[in-house]
């Protein structure tokens, strides 16, 4: 595999990335919370696109993968800046976002957040975990485990993914309630493609039924599948992410 390449962003941190050329828009595959742009989804993403000639882009947040930081000390806003700055330089100008669980959440913090150089066409958000921060991690704590952030700055808890354990810090929690996206309206005025599993253990069926609610669009469209997980990297779950790319391309070509 060749190594990536690297990109600098304004605020100084190395964004490591792979850029397939081809034909545009460009699909733009935004990972998840500790995941790296050598993901199932992703490298599958990218073959695909290869062999239809479609422009593609992958890449790391800071503090992920082959990136610069340590991953304790980044936050959504600081991953949102990276995305800015990975899609703004690397696009071509139009972008169909793929967002995976918080990936999610970064695609629809660039809808507000690109400058209008760049065009986005699209939006496939796969197990999208907006507000995750606030909903699932500071509401989900016990008193304790407030008691430990608040004075300690950390909270260190277990992972499903790595044996090593998720570092959550203060900075993290704070940082997310500035970045919530469904407290305000959320003007989606592309096709939008939300999938989801039934068996998501990680991101709750009722957080992409909100997400659908809440979302302002004329074309934004929600399909659960029985029995995925928050993976969603069956082969069968893989397809579905080709065919909703394909839909929202058709569309937007035609």
């Amino acid at each position: 595999m060749l190594d990536p390449r690297n990109l600098e962003t304004p605020q100084g941190r190395r964004i490591a990335y792979h850029l397939t050329e081809g034909e545009g828009p460009c699909v733009a595959f935004l990972g998840g919370f500790k995941s790296d742009m050598d993901g199932t989804k992703a490298v599958h993403l990218e073959e695909w696109a290869r062999k239809r000639g479609r422009a593609f882009l992958r890449f790391d947040y800071s503090g992920h993968g082959q990136s610069s930081e340590a991953f304790e000390d980044g936050c959504i806003g600081d991953w949102t800046d990276d995305a800015v700055a990975a899609v703004s330089n690397l696009s071509g100008g139009r972008v169909l976002l793929v967002g995976s669980s918080m990936g999610g959440w970064i695609g629809l913090n660039l809808t507000t957040k690109l400058s209008e150089d760049v065009r986005i066409e699209g939006f496939v958000g796969i197990a999208a975990a907006p507000d995750f921060t606030e909903d699932s991690m500071w509401a989900g704590f016990s008193e304790k485990q407030r008691r430990t952030l608040l004075q300690n700055g950390r909270l260190t808890l277990p992972s499903d993914y790595s044996d090593e354990p998720y570092v959550i810090t203060s900075r993290l929690i704070e940082d997310g309630r500035d970045n919530l996206v469904l407290r305000k309206p959320l003007p989606l005025p592309f096709p939008v493609r939300l999938l989801h599993g039934t068996a998501d253990a990680d991101v709750e069926i009722s957080v992409a039924m909100r997400l659908l609610s809440h979302a302002e669009g004329d074309d934004i469209r929600l399909t659960l599948v029985k029995d995925a997980d928050h993976r969603f990297s069956t082969q069968e779950c893989l397809s579905l992410i080709e065919a909703s790319v394909e839909e929202v391309l058709a569309i937007k070509d035609g």
